[in-house]
């Protein structure tokens, strides 16, 4: 129960890294990013070869994971900025599952399909699932007061203005690009992070664990709790979480149903519930309450 009980941590911690990131760049800036899997593959690739191959530091291969993400999310922004909102998510998405056919391809980088493996765990005192988790929750904590502190500096309230009417924000002679392309980063920073601790926490790493499903289980995370909400991301994974996990669980109330149709029914009542929750909360459940 205890082991069950931190890997929930653990995996809840690493969606609420990305979920935080993704508040950052949409909640706050209003740019739709649905390539979210590409920098956390390019985070946790990173941090992994870097380990298993190259004997590096964790927390040094972690921080260069983060860094080269952000120069990725950097380099792509510059891009694909100046496209309509609409391109914006078809390219980012279309980016995502560049680099995983290029994590097949790049064999004798990637080790292709068969992934890397051997690659070390956190170094901290206690066992290796308490040091992953103490150290997942501690840079959610980090990223969360940074968050805070930068949306309520001028920083922050610039790209707020530019979410809410750009025409408005640049006839004041603000650079909107500019502040697109450092939003963008920072988000892309926190996702690669996300990746390497995804990659230690596993020991293992491979395509297969990057489609595009985890992308959307974040956007289904930061809209149920609330986009533009500090506490909506917190929020939205919890309850994303636990109907994942709670739909497990059905076999037991349904044990008439076999194994490989329970698959069926466990996503009809996880697509059911979050039907639910977001027609009585389309604004998201931590978003604002003098809404209709």
């Amino acid at each position: 129960m205890i082991h069950y009980v931190i890997t929930l941590l653990s995996i809840g911690g690493i969606y609420l890294l990305l979920a935080q990131a993704l508040n950052l760049q949409f909640g706050f800036a209003g740019l739709p990013n649905f390539g979210i899997v590409g920098f956390f593959a390019i985070g946790s690739y990173a941090s992994a070869l870097l380990t298993a191959n190259g004997n590096f530091p964790v927390y040094g291969a972690m921080l260069i994971a983060g860094l080269l993400a952000a120069l990725m999310s950097f380099g792509l922004a510059r891009i694909v900025l100046r496209l309509r909102t609409d391109y914006l998510a078809i390219v980012t998405l279309s980016f995502s599952e560049i680099v995983r056919i290029l994590v097949i391809g790049e064999e004798q980088i990637t080790n292709g399909p068969r992934g890397v493996s051997g690659i070390p765990g956190i170094p901290l005192l206690w066992s290796p699932g308490v040091n992953a988790v103490v150290l997942i929750i501690a840079v959610n904590v980090l990223v969360a007061l940074a968050t805070h502190l930068l949306v309520r500096s001028p920083f922050g309230r610039s790209i707020r203005a530019m979410r809410d009417d750009e025409a408005a924000f640049a006839s004041i002679s603000k650079s909107a690009v500019s502040y697109k392309l450092r939003v963008f980063g920072l988000g892309g920073f926190v996702m690669g992070v996300a990746g390497a601790l995804y990659a230690h926490y596993f020991g293992y790493i491979s395509p297969d664990q990057f489609l595009p499903l985890t992308t959307f289980y974040v956007w289904i995370a930061v809209i149920l709790g609330g986009a533009g909400r500090l506490s909506g991301a917190l929020i939205g994974t919890i309850v994303l979480t636990l109907f994942l996990e709670g739909s497990r669980f059905l076999r037991d109330v349904l044990p008439f149903i076999s194994e490989v149709e329970m698959a069926s029914v466990r996503i009809g009542a996880i697509g059911f519930a979050l039907m639910v929750l977001a027609s009585r909360r389309p604004q998201g459940i931590m978003g604002d309450f003098t809404s209709k």
